[in-house]
């Protein structure tokens, strides 16, 4: 009677060590994302405001980190004559489709 209990509460914990596993996989694409968006991010806004890399509209492009691929997405908006709109958003694939975004915006 003991080993089926021990034997059921065994597979109980096995179990559980595969969602925290998948969960930590997801933490981690997560994680790469957020820091990938960060980073295209912060050098966009280190940029002067009339840089043709700051110009308004749309551009992507795709990254490999740790066996994952991401496209990051440049979108720039003009907001008046004098501020522009950044975002970036990181999109990846893994077991369904994610993303994340970040914005900010950029005076002259």
């Amino acid at each position: 009677m003991c080993m089926v209990i021990l034997a059921f509460g065994l597979l109980a914990l096995a179990g559980m060590q595969i969602v925290a596993i998948k969960g930590n996989h997801f933490g981690d694409g997560v994680t790469k994302a957020t820091i990938l968006a960060h980073n295209t991010l912060e050098d966009l806004k280190n940029l002067s405001f009339s840089d043709p890399k700051l110009s308004v509209g749309e551009s992507s492009n795709q990254i490999t980190k740790s066996g994952i691929l991401f496209t990051i997405q440049k979108d720039v908006a003009l907001m008046g004559d004098s501020m522009k709109r950044i975002t970036t958003k990181v999109k990846w694939t893994d077991r369904g489709e994610h993303s994340v975004s970040l914005s900010t915006i950029k005076s002259k």
